[in-house]
């Protein structure tokens, strides 16, 4: 017991780490072998860490402990096309390209769950989530106090989950989640000007924030070799950023949007086929959600009303496939395609956060190891993917605005249960 002690202590540490999503805010999958499907499995119990997204898979599993580690590698640049005009009352961006720093990043993720019947279960799961990071060596936006422009949120939820077989194959479960996060900005004193409160847009240190929010799901067999799953998770209502209530809308509020996800698995023989249907609801989150214009002329920044990243809500597709009793082996793969939350009106806010993705394609293999434990690897490639727009603050056809990100990330997992 002091020893799994240690560890979650050392766990928790590590999660305090900048997560980047390929989901726009999100995780494209929590739990390395739904990470190996991309997501896909809101229908099958695979691991405790799949209560992440549905708290009703625990009680189909035995105890158990779960550890994932992730290695990702995030590529995000912006490029500018066009000299600045220099006119008055126009906000002109140096041309070139310009790639952010920060390539390498790891996170963990640890839960269990604990079978208290044949019935019932609960679950513990701590992940973190985000997808906002940048750190750009250049005056993007021509801050004289800062060497460099970008954003950095870093974030850790909790999830305890119940869940209850209410009957043959059926079963439910829900979900509180306590949220973390804490933020900070800089290169952003040119936005001074536009903000309702100046002292608290941009240079500060950290910003904390805390908050909560509840999952509910559902699982079950429909018939012989089908099943059907699906979840829904709130908003989390986070506390305010203190430090950049004059950046974010509604004095600094950013809080995590709610989404739902629902899918199919098919089961015939040792294969399993995965559908999933996903949406994330931006919208219902203002700092997020409010357009830069015309927001930036119509109110302040920091306001209900100021602007936003101008994000959409998304739909994501995604595919998994599973072949299992290869001499001990599960062979897992999956493809996940959506739309991204940016358009081409909202390029130049998004330059902080290019969260564009769109295609994912991921590979994973489990061996079991003795009876009770087993390891597996899986492997994610974020596809390529810009989107261009015009820079709304200069003469119209004056400058144009590429931001892209590209990703991949390899996890290892490792996992224990009892028989």
């Amino acid at each position: 017991m002091k020893k799994i002690f240690l560890v979650l202590l050392i766990m928790l540490g590590l999660n305090l780490q900048t997560v980047f999503a390929t989901d726009g805010y999100f995780r494209q999958g929590y739990g390395v072998k739904y990470s190996a499907l991309a997501g896909a499995g809101v229908a099958v119990s695979l691991s405790s860490l799949g209560a992440i997204t549905n708290p009703a898979v625990i009680s189909n599993l035995n105890t158990g402990f779960e550890i994932n580690v992730a290695y990702f590698s995030p590529d995000r640049f912006y490029k500018v096309y066009g000299n600045p005009s220099g006119f008055p009352n126009t906000f002109g961006l140096m041309p070139g390209k310009v790639v952010s720093n920060n390539k390498s990043f790891y996170f963990p993720t640890i839960g269990g769950n604990l079978k208290l019947s044949d019935k019932m279960a609960i679950g513990l799961s701590i992940y973190g989530n985000g997808g906002m990071n940048t750190e750009y060596p250049a005056k993007t936006f021509g801050d004289p106090f800062s060497p460099s422009t970008g954003v950095n949120i870093e974030q850790m939820f909790g999830n305890l989950s119940f869940s209850y077989n209410f009957a043959c194959n059926q079963s439910i479960g829900v979900a509180a989640i306590v949220g973390w996060q804490r933020f900070a900005a800089q290169g952003l004193a040119a936005f001074s000007g536009f903000s309702n409160d100046p002292a608290n847009l941009t240079g500060n240190s950290w910003s904390s924030a805390l908050g909560f929010g509840f999952k509910i799901g559902y699982q079950g067999q429909l018939m012989d070799n089908v099943r059907f799953g699906a979840a829904y998770q709130s908003k989390v209502y986070m506390s305010k950023f203190e430090r950049y209530a004059g950046l974010f809308a509604e004095a600094g509020d950013f809080d995590v949007p709610a989404s739902w996800q629902a899918g199919f698995a098919f089961t015939p023989g040792n294969w399993s086929f995965l559908f999933d249907v996903k949406q994330i609801l931006y919208s219902g989150v203002k700092s997020i959600s409010n357009p830069l214009l015309p927001n930036l002329m119509t109110a302040k920044l920091g306001t209900d009303e100021g602007a936003g990243f101008g994000w959409k809500d998304i739909f994501i597709v995604k595919y998994g496939v599973i072949y299992s009793g290869f001499c001990g082996w599960d062979l897992m793969a999956g493809y996940s395609f959506g739309q991204n939350p940016i358009g081409d009106s909202q390029v130049l806010f998004n330059i902080l956060a290019p969260a564009v993705i769109e295609n994912q394609i991921t590979f994973g293999v489990t061996k079991e190891i003795s009876k009770n434990q087993e390891l597996t690897i899986s492997f994610m490639y974020a596809y390529l993917n810009t989107v261009n727009g015009a820079n709304p603050l200069e003469v119209p056809g004056q400058q144009s605005i590429d931001i892209g990100m590209k990703q991949w990330q390899l996890e290892i997992g490792y996992a224990f249960s009892s028989f």
